[in-house]
């Protein structure tokens, strides 16, 4: 129990709650003094002695019951032990349609079977929630779990089900009976999602490194990053922007030679008898024309800002930058960077453009791309595009972005997702993967980097 109370208050410190090493040792003395049997009083001591301000009793509220309460996750219910061998044979023959993948997870729920412990340590390491050190993400990334395992396809299978079941001659009453049940399955197991979300986030918590340390946060992904994470990155940005500086102008002063121009040496050397004294060779254009549309919807605002960041400080190395942002519709944003800082810049843009879990609409905001700004793209263009791909199943407009990626020079997609997240839900990404020349996954600030590095190497 000491260990844990210690983790406790380690974890405590990580959320913003000042305990001194005098109030550590105060909550160790009442607890001494009043014992553990008792819930209440046990955790009446520790928020008497560990918290000093008001502000602070929700962070206290949350984390108290991820250490110190039970981790059983709510039991789920066996429907295959009540149905009948026809029914049965019903249910067998409906799951056939569906993949290997999804009709084990819908016969998962048919049997009432909880995630091991396993499973949810693999589901965690897949979404980044061994990263995540703050408990604002712990809805966020218990969805990001539940879409992992398709819980919105299986909710459109069990509607499929129904209607093959009850055209097999399934009674009606038997077919609601079944589908209650599973929906209270799929209710318990998002339940444990959420349990585990927040026992990994507060045990990261509690293993957080000091506050002013930057250590692992360059390849921490960006869907884990707390707001004073995000804050320190910033600070960095410009840092990694003049080592970006310095690397990609070097390249730019090699490359500047570029090929052998024989006209241009055969005039130069008419007075040497044309002998190839003082060879001369074509200039090669090496500073990219960007145009850079971004998502900053909820999901994507940390990476698309960060990206926006990096782009503004390398002004000096591009010819031209376009900026787009969306979420269900598009806004010009580079006369925002005109005479401000990148930071100040993209603060009015969110400011514009605010957080909030309505739709993304990237086709929508590639319909005004084509309305209002095509002519922003031509065969200098790098067009770059930042975003999951998910579209909240609205038209992905293919023929738009693939009409955009034949007028640029080449197309880059900087998605933070993993590849196997892809074409899962509401991702377009697999339609859209082909029409691009390069997809890089960008998952973290280090990976990011160096993405745009590799955007600046004109090819």
């Amino acid at each position: 129990m000491e260990e844990r109370i210690v983790k406790f208050i380690a974890a405590l410190r990580s959320g913003g709650v000042r305990v001194s090493l005098a109030e550590s040792a105060d909550a160790f003395r009442a607890v001494d003094n009043l014992g553990i049997q008792e819930r209440d009083a046990f955790r009446l001591s520790l928020r008497a002695t560990l918290v000093k301000e008001a502000a602070d009793l929700g962070t206290f509220e949350e984390l108290f019951p991820l250490f110190f309460d039970g981790t059983e996750a709510p039991p789920l219910m066996n429907l295959t032990e009540d149905l009948t061998e026809e029914e049965a044979a019903m249910l067998a023959e409906a799951l056939r349609q569906f993949g290997e993948h999804l009709r084990e997870m819908l016969e998962r729920l048919l049997r009432g079977e909880q995630l091991s412990k396993e499973e949810l340590e693999q589901l965690g390491q897949m979404v980044g929630l061994n990263q995540a050190d703050d408990l604002r993400y712990r809805e966020w990334m218990a969805r990001r779990m539940q879409r992992a395992l398709q819980f919105d396809e299986v909710r459109k299978a069990m509607d499929e089900i129904a209607k093959l079941m009850s055209q097999m001659g399934m009674n009606k009453q038997r077919m609601d009976q079944m589908r209650q049940l599973i929906q209270a399955n799929m209710q318990g197991l998002e339940e444990q999602l959420r349990q585990f979300a927040g026992q990994q986030i507060a045990q990261n918590m509690s293993e957080q490194r000091p506050e002013d340390a930057l250590d692992g946060l360059m390849d921490r992904p960006f869907n884990a990053l707390s707001d004073d994470d995000m804050h320190k990155l910033r600070k960095e940005v410009r840092k990694l922007a003049s080592l970006l500086r310095s690397r990609v102008a070097l390249r730019q002063k090699r490359a500047k030679t570029g090929q052998l121009d024989a006209k241009a040496t055969i005039r130069a050397n008419l007075r040497h008898g044309s002998v190839p004294f003082d060879i001369k060779h074509r200039d090669r254009k090496v500073k990219p024309k960007l145009v850079v549309i971004c998502d900053i919807s909820t999901s994507m605002r940390y990476c698309s800002e960060l990206m926006l960041s990096l782009v503004y400080e390398l002004q000096d190395l591009v010819t031209k930058t376009h900026a787009f942002a969306f979420i269900d519709h598009l806004e010009y944003i580079t006369p925002d960077f005109q005479g401000n800082d990148a930071n100040g810049a993209i603060g009015q843009v969110l400011v514009r453009m605010p957080p909030g879990y309505y739709s993304t609409d990237m086709g929508n905001g590639l319909q005004d791309f084509a309305d209002d700004y095509l002519d922003t793209i031509d065969s200098r263009t790098t067009l770059i595009v930042v975003g999951d791909g998910r579209n909240n199943y609205n038209d992905p407009r293919l023929d738009i972005f693939g009409m955009m990626a034949r007028r640029a020079r080449r197309t880059l997609w900087l998605n933070p997702e993993m590849p196997m997240m892809w074409g899962t839900g509401d991702s377009d990404m697999l339609e859209y993967a082909p029409i691009c020349d390069t997809i890089l996954q960008v998952s973290t600030l280090a990976e990011l980097t160096a993405a745009v590095d590799r955007m600046l190497v004109e090819k």
